[in-house]
């Protein structure tokens, strides 16, 4: 990535598993899992049960005074002001022009649509409803971020799909990366709907147990929510205040690979294309990555996909390249996903550890990775990369390394 080097100088964290990364990172670590009953709604009438939802949090009156949206929203926010408490930048946020939001969603403020609805549950829907629905406002999430530190920068909303958040996170360090701002507040956020919910049930891609990535005989994905927030900033900045990188954003890339509006192309092909990209913007070799924090799903389709996309990227060597994928105990958070795997990469790099996939059975020929199977590895991690698919065939991946590489 040319210009000046992106420092991660602060990371936060709202799922299933921890509501902060010594919380989280345990559970990936212990294998404790956030799949349970659905509460949210009804799902009497569903083939699936389960998921993975954020128990009980505390929003401060502080944020909510400025609050634009719901629970959506509050996610974001918390994973935000986390990240900037930690980078210790918080102070020096107040009125910043030179300060961005980035925030990659999939579904935004549709938890408040749907709270609408169920006032009038034997009203059948009409066109305004579904224009409701449609012009619903994306950027809420980001603009409430922006109130809470009264940012004069650029506010951005990235509306990718499940790759959304691996998206904020890259345009975020191609922001700082290029000089246009010191910093920035990279979120991806999704809350838990049943619109969400059901259009993945009819799809029948869920799984009515749990999330095995990358076995043999896997059943589906296991739907999440949460919020994952990183301060991504200057060398310039960071240094200047005395900070510590966590690590750095080395490369991103993304394609489209534009093959079906919801199926992932049977060769993985953009995906390759994507890893290949953020790696070469690293001006690394594939042989210098040590892990790949994989997007793993856990569905038939998209974990052969990526393996074989995978293999485009590393050649012979795909067997020697530790892959997990940390939607086993999370599930899949959607517009979520990719800054909090993007945390996740970072945490392995600075514990010298790889989380392993947890659930996996039995090996899949169609995949043919090594998974890292219920057992975390202790080796030492300079190099991720992480990567992010999502429907329309968005496609992005980054390469996240050690102060020390």
């Amino acid at each position: 990535m040319s210009g000046t080097r992106p420092w991660v100088t602060g990371i936060g964290l709202v799922t299933p598993i921890g509501a902060d990364p010594e919380t989280f990172w345990d559970s990936l670590i212990e294998g404790r899992s956030g799949a349970r009953e659905i509460r949210s709604f009804d799902t009497s009438e569903l083939p699936s049960h389960i998921g993975c939802e954020v128990e009980d949090y505390d929003v401060s009156p502080r944020i909510r005074s400025v609050m634009l949206g719901g629970r959506c929203t509050e996610l974001a926010a918390l994973a935000a002001v986390q990240a900037a408490e930690r980078s210790g930048l918080e102070h020096r946020l107040h009125g910043a022009r030179d300060v961005a939001v980035v925030v990659g969603t999939t579904m935004g403020e549709v938890v408040q649509f749907e709270q609408d609805r169920a006032k009038h549950p034997s009203d059948e829907p009409t066109p305004a409803d579904i224009r409701s629905l449609v012009h619903r406002p994306l950027d809420v999430m980001a603009r409430s971020i922006a109130r809470i530190y009264d940012l004069r920068g650029p506010v951005v909303t990235v509306p990718a799909a499940c790759a959304a958040g691996t998206y904020a996170v890259g345009m975020a360090a191609s922001l700082v990366a290029r000089g246009e701002v010191r910093a920035a507040l990279a979120v991806g956020c999704d809350a838990f709907s049943r619109l969400a919910f059901l259009g993945f049930s009819r799809m029948r891609v869920m799984s009515s147990d749990c999330c095995r990535p990358f076995s043999r005989g896997r059943k589906g994905l296991l739907l999440g929510e949460g919020a994952g927030a990183l301060v991504v900033e200057s060398e310039t900045s960071g240094r200047a205040r005395g900070a510590e990188p966590l690590g750095f954003i080395d490369g991103f890339g993304l394609s489209c690979d534009a093959h079906h509006v919801t199926g992932p192309h049977p060769q993985g092909a953009g995906a390759a294309r994507a890893m290949q990209d953020a790696i070469a913007r690293a001006r690394i070799d594939p042989s210098q990555v040590d892990y790949v924090n994989a997007h793993g799903t856990g569905t038939p389709l998209n974990d052969r996909m990526e393996s074989l996309a995978l293999r485009a990227t590393f050649g012979d060597r795909i067997g020697e390249v530790p892959v997990s994928s940390v939607k086993a105990l999370t599930g899949h958070m959607m517009g979520a996903a990719g800054a909090v795997e993007a945390v996740a990469s970072l945490l392995a790099i600075r514990h010298g550890v790889i989380p392993p996939t947890w659930n996996w059975e039995e090996a899949d020929p169609d995949c043919g990775v090594d998974c890292v199977p219920n057992a975390p590895r202790e080796q030492p991690v300079r190099r991720v990369l992480s990567n992010s698919y999502a429907f329309g065939g968005n496609n992005g991946s980054l390469l996240l390394s050690t102060p020390a590489a």
